[in-house]
């Protein structure tokens, strides 16, 4: 999981540059004559585009569903304004959580590895989103404004590096500036961390979570990582001292009541991503077994153990395992994933059908079980079916470039070559290639046949892409 280098520099130059002051708002904080809102929004779209061309994802959308979900819940009571937030969900066992200028969201995988209840979660969140309400990345060029622009740039692409996943090399970066820069920006990256726990504690406690959770979680990963030579990325982006503990644990300790701690759906998704790390189906289903002999009743362990059964190919035992979970909770939207997913394995598509019908007509939103619904259509061979289904989901999820691979594999399965290519141009935007997706666009006018409307929609779009192309090459000069 690396980024490339010339990306980072050029992007971080980007960030560093000075703006036109026409595209300035007159907003009341200094901060906004250096970096705007909407300008913050742009870059961070630019580097997301950036990031997602660079590092390995994941494409679960239970995981997607439920970390939009509980973030945009404890959006509902934190201090951010503008609320346009975009994810990225990246492939690694690493602890890591980061969030990026212009409502960028970052979570690895091992997120969920660490992170012990939903309480704990929901406190890396919330800090977050506490630095994106504050607006830390604005305030901090603001803080450096007297900088050399190379000081700035190399600092920046450090951060960016840290933050996506690079650590060592983020480090190295920041190192190789002047000293008198690296011990300012360390002073305030200081006081984002202190402003970033004491609003993402209020924000916590306003959400309905215990805050005590920020100061358990921080104590732990200092105890269980204080004398390791490479820490989690966390813990390189975000340091975390003895000081800061006790401060955070005074602070929680004023908020009355304790607030919720956990909830199933929080450890029925950490079992999944407990089972996507583990070396094999095998070696998983040994540890789900242990925690159910430890405690019996444990729904998340059994569930678990289903789907490491399932992934093994062990598809009745793993039924078998999953009746008392069903029997209990016969509308509990994983369970029947669950389910659904091993009639498929089992090619029983009609018992599949009939299950998800159901499901549909209960939760007809829920983006899981419409991505279930593409998957079995996919497997029926009902293409064209699946092709609508895909573009019910991508009006909800327009800015989702798994969406738009397989729609993009699916109109070409349904016989719609203009659609495919269309889908291609939208994915290949969304993972920062331009030049893939205007040449897309340019496959698509071709096989338009005449039809001028299409072709007037085809060449506007390609007109918004190399726009916006255009806008990004020239602030990277």
């Amino acid at each position: 999981m690396k980024l490339l280098r010339p990306s980072l520099l050029t992007l971080a130059c980007l960030l560093a540059s000075p703006l036109p002051a026409s595209d300035l708002p007159a907003l009341g904080d200094a901060s906004s004559a250096i970096v705007s809102p909407e300008q913050e929004h742009q870059l961070g779209r630019a580097w997301l585009s950036l990031l997602r061309g660079q590092v390995s994802q994941l494409r679960d959308p239970q995981l997607k569903d439920y970390v939009e979900t509980s973030v945009y819940r404890l959006v509902e009571t934190s201090q951010l304004q503008d609320r346009r937030l975009e994810f990225v969900y990246i492939n690694s066992p690493q602890l890591n959580a980061f969030a990026a200028p212009g409502g960028i969201i970052g979570v690895n995988g091992g997120i969920f590895l660490y992170a012990q209840s939903e309480a704990e979660y929901a406190s890396v969140m919330a800090h977050e989103l506490a630095h994106l309400s504050q607006r830390h990345f604005a305030r901090g060029l603001e803080a450096q404004q007297r900088m050399q622009i190379p000081v700035m740039a190399a600092m920046l692409a450090g951060i960016v590096a840290a933050a996506a996943g690079a650590g060592d090399a983020g480090i190295a970066a920041i190192a190789s500036t002047q000293a008198a820069a690296i011990q300012e920006q360390r002073r305030f990256s200081r006081q984002n961390e202190q402003e970033a726990d004491r609003i993402g504690l209020l924000n916590l406690e306003k959400a309905g979570y215990d805050p005590r959770a920020m100061p358990r979680m921080f104590e732990r990963l200092m105890r269980q990582y204080r004398y390791d030579a490479k820490p989690p990325e966390f813990l390189l982006t975000h340091p975390v001292t003895e000081s800061r503990i006790a401060d955070t644990r005074n602070r929680a300790e004023q908020f009355p009541g304790r607030g919720r701690e956990n909830s199933l759906s929080y450890e029925l998704l950490r079992a999944r991503m407990m089972l996507h790390y583990e070396e094999t189906p095998g070696v998983s289903a040994k540890r789900f077994r242990a925690m159910l002999d430890e405690v019996p009743k444990n729904p998340a362990a059994r569930y678990g153990l289903v789907l490491a059964l399932g992934k093994g190919g062990r598809v009745s035992e793993a039924q078998e395992t999953l009746k008392p979970l069903l029997d209990k909770e016969p509308n509990s939207i994983p369970y029947n994933l669950a389910q659904i997913e091993l009639d498929m394995v089992g090619n029983r598509l009609d018992a599949a059908e009939s299950r998800l019908q159901r499901l549909l007509s209960q939760f007809p939103d829920n983006y899981p079980l419409k991505q279930a619904r593409v998957e079995l259509l996919l497997k029926q061979g009902r293409y064209a079916e699946a092709e609508k289904a895909l573009d019910d989901i991508l009006r909800s999820r327009p800015g989702d470039p798994d969406i738009w691979y397989q729609a993009a594999e699916t109109r070409g399965q349904s016989g719609n070559i203009v659609g495919l290519h269309q889908a291609r141009a939208e994915y290949f935007a969304l993972v920062g290639d331009y030049d893939q997706a205007i040449e897309q666009l340019d496959f698509a006018k071709r096989r338009s046949n005449g039809n001028f409307q299409l072709a007037a929609r085809i060449d506007a779009r390609q007109r918004e892409m190399r726009e916006r192309q255009k806008m990004v090459k020239e602030m990277m000069r």
